[in-house]
């Protein structure tokens, strides 16, 4: 498949070069999907996942309170809601769920026809992911508008001297460039233990962007409208510390590190420095 160029542009109407990766529950919407874990009587008890960014490493080493009952560990399959069996229902949750912290940003992606990657604990196929953006954008969901990032996407095919397509095409061929990682699809560790999963999923997406900044590059050259060569950047949110602070840890360590790690679960968004 032909590779595409959107990102956002600047003040000079130049491509800004400027890519998101975003967690998806508590950081760019609140969901109402809940962890099902079990208490002393045997009875089944959902917890959110903004609490389970508190508990998780609680759940199975010792008995604690939570709403009134008594937590002995998880239920019988307690990420039931957050695999593949739950895809419907995520497509339902997602279109009932609050902004969350890091939402603006998204929409700030969207918008503009910016290059993203959700990296989310949860188990959903990613195309179940793909199909709820696609929702936010048809249905102009909470600011998203895909009036504006139709506008863009054209901008962008104009700048490089790409074929028209219509609405529709331009935004599924949009969706596709993106990337959707939730990391314990086919996997039953990665959602109690996400970060060195997410650090993975980041190191991939990592260098998909530096690809299509080069080629960026080597199209912007031949075509001869820009003389200078551009850095892409990373955004990387997300609202449990842990997963931050091990990928900020991470990318630290690169001499030419392009990924800025953002804390969002005070419900606002903070640099990590």
């Amino acid at each position: 498949m032909k590779k595409e160029f959107k990102e956002g542009f600047d003040a000079k109407g130049s491509p800004d070069m400027k890519y998101y990766a975003f967690d998806w529950d508590d950081n760019i919407v609140h969901m109402p999907t809940e962890i099902v874990l079990k208490d002393d009587e045997g009875e089944e008890v959902g917890m959110s996942t903004a609490d389970f960014a508190e508990y998780r490493t609680e759940v199975g080493k010792g008995d604690f309170d939570y709403n009134g009952h008594t937590i002995v560990g998880f239920a019988e399959n307690p990420f039931r809601n957050f695999r593949t069996e739950g895809d419907k229902q995520f497509i339902i949750d997602a279109m009932k769920a609050k902004v969350g912290p890091a939402f603006d940003d998204f929409k700030e992606a969207i918008n503009n026809g910016s290059i993203f990657s959700i990296i989310t604990a949860r188990g959903h196929n990613p195309n179940t992911l793909k199909q709820a953006v696609y929702n936010y954008i048809i249905n102009d969901f909470n600011g998203i508008s895909k009036e504006e990032l139709v506008k863009n996407l054209r901008k962008y095919r104009s700048f490089v001297g790409e074929e028209e397509m219509t609405d529709n095409e331009l935004i599924k061929t949009y969706l596709e460039l993106n990337k959707y990682h939730p990391v314990s699809f086919g996997d039953e560790g990665g959602a109690t233990n996400p970060e060195e999963a997410k650090v993975t999923a980041m190191e991939g997406f990592v260098d998909y962007i530096k690809g299509l900044a080069a080629l960026f590059n080597k199209r912007a050259f031949l075509k001869k409208d820009i003389a200078n060569k551009f850095t892409p950047t990373i955004g990387f949110s997300d609202d449990d510390i842990r997963n931050v602070e091990v990928m900020k840890k991470r990318f630290d360590k690169d001499p030419d590190n392009i990924v800025k790690t953002y804390y969002t679960g005070t419900g606002k968004k903070s640099r990590m420095k």
